[in-house]
């Protein structure tokens, strides 16, 4: 399994064991690779995919990525592009992909617009909540954008949910 994404991802603000990916593959019994790197814009990020799938040939991805565009303010219709062609790279290499949603700016975190579509177009599954919920708590937070080792073991809960749900594991 190949964990993808940002400083969500990276686990920005924890040691690397409390990460989502290493919460998860102990969670879980099987090896996820942390292929998170902080600061990372969903551009950048879709030009390195094609390397990580070629070195580690994972048999599931999961996308979570697009979360330093919104910070940045980029253009969501670039980011959604961006994340299809992930999806697209992902299964062209014969693996599987799911897809976590990051929070759009707002009052009340919420899932940015975009996620719910490209989930349903492309028929990937999405765990919708869980960033909006874990980013409304501060007690879940190490700063403003950052989850602590609690909320990365509830980002990695929710995660194994998802694959189980969907069969995955």
């Amino acid at each position: 399994m190949l964990a993808f994404g940002d400083s969500l991802t990276f686990g920005y603000g924890v040691s690397r064991e409390f990460s989502y990916p290493a919460v998860l593959s102990q969670q879980i019994q099987r090896e996820v690779i942390n292929a998170g790197i902080s600061g990372e814009i969903s551009a950048d990020g879709l030009k390195r995919l094609s390397g990580l799938l070629e070195r580690w040939q994972p048999e599931l991805v999961i996308i979570c990525h697009g979360g330093n565009d919104v910070l940045r303010r980029m253009d969501g219709r670039q980011t959604d592009a961006n994340l299809r062609a992930m999806i697209n790279l992902v299964r062209g290499s014969g693996a599987e992909v799911v897809l976590v949603a990051v929070p759009a700016f707002g009052l009340f975190p919420k899932a940015a617009r975009y996620y719910s579509g490209i989930a349903d177009d492309t028929d990937v599954p999405i765990e919708m909540d869980v960033l909006s919920e874990l980013m409304a708590d501060s007690s879940k937070k190490s700063d403003q954008v950052h989850l602590n080792q609690a909320g990365y073991r509830d980002m990695a809960l929710a995660i194994e949910r998802l694959l189980t749900t969907e069969g995955a594991i």
